[in-house]
């Protein structure tokens, strides 16, 4: 079956980085879309961004260009969320997902 394991978070002052690992199997890795999520405290989920099967395209909200990075190893069935200049208010659960599967998600907090 689909499974998606998310780790690598924790709490980090402001201004910190933090990576987060995405582990998947259970299918075709390479043929497809992955996409991050979060969720903040009282919030609705959010796209923070996504990757193509390949790699070869990324996209991000606005909210976070120039600060995060998303990339795969699709020899290694993960994605990475490379997390750079946090703030306060990118603190909340961050989720993997290969539609229409979710992971468990990884709590970020960010405060000093």
């Amino acid at each position: 079956q689909v499974q998606l394991v998310e780790s690598g978070g924790g709490l980090v002052q402001p201004g910190g980085s933090l990576r987060l690992s995405c582990k998947a199997s259970g299918f075709t890795f390479s043929s497809y879309v992955i996409g991050w999520y979060r969720q903040a405290p009282g919030k609705e989920r959010e796209l923070v961004g996504s990757i193509s099967a390949t790699g070869d395209w990324t996209n991000y909200v606005d909210s976070v260009k120039g600060r995060f990075t998303i990339s795969r190893d699709n020899a290694k069935n993960t994605v990475y969320l490379q997390m750079n200049s946090l703030a306060p208010e990118d603190t909340g659960v961050y989720y993997c997902r290969k539609s229409p599967y979710w992971g468990q998600g990884t709590q970020v907090t960010v405060s000093s």
